[in-house]
């Protein structure tokens, strides 16, 4: 009888073993399956500036998004695989210029006017080693913007103009402009929104 239990204690033991060794296995499989790309958007430090032109001096008006969340794609062995194909949405409420009544009439004003625009879309593509195109909706309407950009070491920065009547969005620009009429106007005596966007976007890879 003794003799029965003790094997059957043994084979109980080499089983739980074998089965431990089978789960660390599994565990090892999962981990490596779940271990990020060298370089993915997701980790990355990405910044979204922009610079929009006021009066007829085309003065500048700074701004950035403080959000922006990657929706598909975003990873690669290199920057440049990570960056091509990555689509993206930005949410118009992360809007911020460090003033609190520029980014309340930019919000109502301007993007309040455009159609299903709480968020600005998009995705790149890059063509060659200097240049891309996002294709961006907003306002209802998808067009392409032509970007260049560079890539050193593990930071890369993307640059583009953008023009707001690409995107139809003519109604908005003339809805602030004439909301800020008065802040807008030069020397001259003439209120000007310009339809001009420059756009800077910077990744550093983790």
């Amino acid at each position: 009888m003794k003799k029965v239990v003790f094997i059957a204690l043994v084979i109980g033991i080499s089983f739980q073993l074998t089965s431990c060794k089978t789960e660390k296995k599994k565990d090892v499989a999962v981990k490596k399956e779940l271990k990020a790309s060298p370089y993915s958007l997701k980790t990355a430090k990405n910044s979204i500036d922009w610079i929009a032109y006021k009066t007829t001096d085309k003065l500048p008006v700074k701004g950035k998004f403080k959000k922006v969340t990657i929706t598909k794609n975003g990873e690669g062995n290199t920057a440049k695989e990570a960056i091509n194909g990555t689509e993206f949405s930005i949410p118009v409420s992360s809007l911020f210029t460090a003033d609190v009544s520029r980014d309340y009439n930019l919000k109502k004003f301007f993007f309040g006017i455009m159609d299903n625009t709480k968020l600005v879309s998009g995705k790149l593509t890059i063509t060659d080693d200097t240049s891309g195109t996002a294709s961006i909706t907003m306002n209802g309407v998808t067009a392409d913007l032509p970007f260049t950009y560079t890539i050193e070491g593990k930071e890369f920065k993307l640059t583009a103009i953008m023009n707001i009547d690409n995107w139809h969005a003519q109604k908005a620009v003339e809805s602030l402009n004439t909301y800020c009429k008065d802040l807008h106007k030069a020397k001259d005596g003439v209120s000007k929104t310009w339809s001009e966007v420059a756009i800077n976007i910077r990744s550093v890879f983790q």
